[in-house]
């Protein structure tokens, strides 16, 4: 008995870091992933970049320290 692709078919591809930006979207972009629905849970896009749910994008520090 050989090993097929049995129990790897339902492991999903990961999404990059950055969009590339490119009118046809690759297989891996986060934001077809992200319109598909195929995103893993607990990250999301901002700004064409993958981040974790619930994470303060670089920018918004410097505003809020520069606040306080």
């Amino acid at each position: 008995m050989g090993k097929g692709k049995q129990g790897k078919s339902a492991v999903a591809k990961l999404p990059k870091k950055k969009c590339c930006e490119s009118k046809s979207r690759c297989g891996r972009c986060p934001l077809r992933m992200l319109k598909e629905g195929t995103l893993p849970a607990g990250y999301t896009v901002h700004k064409r970049k993958l981040m974790k749910v619930g994470e303060v994008p670089a920018a918004s520090k410097k505003k809020k320290k520069k606040a306080a």
